[in-house]
């Protein structure tokens, strides 16, 4: 580790600093525009969600830019932190609906725009023995910066009730990447063997079946992460007997979830190194399986769910501190050198997509049956089974997507042979 390019531990730096900023806003950004500006929680909704639709252009837009040496790395990275301040400024001077959207949209592709290039630098940098070693150390940085975020972001507004301060510090976060990046980030697209035309390198990579292959799997694990993240706080709020979970406890159970995901990212690199990109991934969902599993115990306990959902929560952080680093370095062994931004920007469309399908599809379960505290009616009736049995038929699907990462092992060794 001690061996990996200075770069490498600058970009980490970056990367800390722009996930403090988005700590920031995350959890706050809602009950801003909600509560004190007065917009419907589905207009805001509408509004968030934009900012994944301008993301997918971003990343399509910022995957073939970071490949082109007209364009490269540093660039789209300078490119995005310009446009991620420019939204910031939106979103802090926001009196109207438009601004709102506007900053948004403007977010999602400043964010697009990111993690392509951010990705490749990194496959640049390192040797394929470092790749697990430096994706680590770079979630590491993601982790460390979004719980300090988190944390303060909510000082802050305890002390200021000053919510537009958080989208000022977040885009001073953007300026300062900005001059970090310019000043200490050296340009590596310009060692590409070959370059290609705007087009010719995505029919490339849209040919390749293994990648196709791999996106299905990812696409399962980004859908994954978006519950734990999006639908069981709520499911926890209000689907669980006895109504045991209060807005405090369900703050303390994430943010526990973010600091042992940081603490353990490191030590959970010592085995990943002893397991192929195949293997590493397959662990990963085993953990994912028995998170989901513990979640639905949690909702049929009377008693000690408390505990129950804090186990499910701390395997969740396993399962996703074992999933970043050999998917990431997967797709670096997948991609041409000529073609890393490409396939990184398909990899962060899968994040893209996952959080499309993840939301709305807990959203559907949990609306078929009222909350639990404000029925009449029994406990176990069939509405209230569906959000129960829900999380158990997630932990059952790893098994699918373990079958189709053994379906990617057999045809990547089909094409070595």
């Amino acid at each position: 580790m001690n061996n990996l390019n200075s770069q490498v531990w600058i970009l980490a730096g970056g990367r800390l600093l722009l996930q403090f900023g988005t700590g920031f806003t995350l959890f706050y950004a809602p009950i801003f525009f909600v509560n004190q500006l007065g917009f419907s929680p589905t207009m805001v909704g509408i509004a968030l969600g934009s900012a994944s639709v301008s993301g997918i252009l971003g990343r399509f837009l910022g995957g073939s830019w970071s490949d082109s040496p007209a364009w490269g790395r540093k660039k789209i990275l300078l490119l995005s932190a310009v446009i991620s301040a420019i939204a910031d400024i939106f979103l802090a001077s926001a009196h109207s609906y438009s601004f709102l959207l506007w900053g948004n949209l403007l977010m999602g592709l400043g964010i697009g725009f990111y993690w392509p290039p951010a990705e490749a630098l990194v496959a640049d940098l390192t040797t394929p023995n470092q790749r697990n070693s430096a994706f680590a150390i770079s979630r590491l940085a993601d982790n460390l910066g979004l719980g300090l975020g988190i944390v303060i972001g909510g000082w802050l507004i305890s002390v200021t009730n000053n919510y537009r301060l958080l989208f000022i510090i977040d885009g001073f976060s953007f300026v300062v990447f900005y001059i970090v990046i310019s000043f200490t980030i050296q340009e590596t697209a310009q060692n590409f063997p070959e370059s290609q035309g705007k087009w010719q390198g995505w029919d490339k990579a849209l040919q390749d079946k293994s990648l196709w292959i791999f996106c299905v799997v990812n696409i399962m694990f980004t859908t994954y992460i978006s519950q734990i993240q999006t639908t069981l706080p709520l499911y926890l709020t209000n689907f669980t007997l006895n109504n045991q979970f209060s807005i405090e406890n369900i703050s303390s159970l994430f943010s526990l979830h973010i600091i042992f995901a940081a603490l353990f990212q490191l030590p959970m690199l010592k085995i990943l190194n002893h397991l192929d990109r195949i293997q590493g991934l397959t662990f990963s969902l085993m953990m994912w399986g028995i998170s989901f599993s513990l979640i639905w115990i949690t909702g049929n306990m009377a008693q000690f769910a408390f505990y129950y959902a804090l186990f499910g929560v701390l395997i969740a952080s396993i399962a996703l501190i074992s999933y970043n680093p050999p998917a990431s370095a997967l797709i670096v062994d997948l991609a041409p050198v000529s073609l890393r931004g490409i396939y990184f920007a398909i990899n962060s469309q899968c994040w893209a997509i996952g959080y499309l399908i993840g939301p709305p599809l807990g959203g559907w379960v949990l609306d078929r049956a009222a909350p639990f505290h404000d029925r009449a009616a029994p406990f176990h009736d069939q509405g209230i089974i569906y959000a129960h049995n829900f999380w158990l038929i997630l932990g059952f699907s790893v098994f699918i997507a373990m079958g189709i990462l053994q379906y990617l092992k057999y045809s990547l060794n089909l094409s070595k042979s």
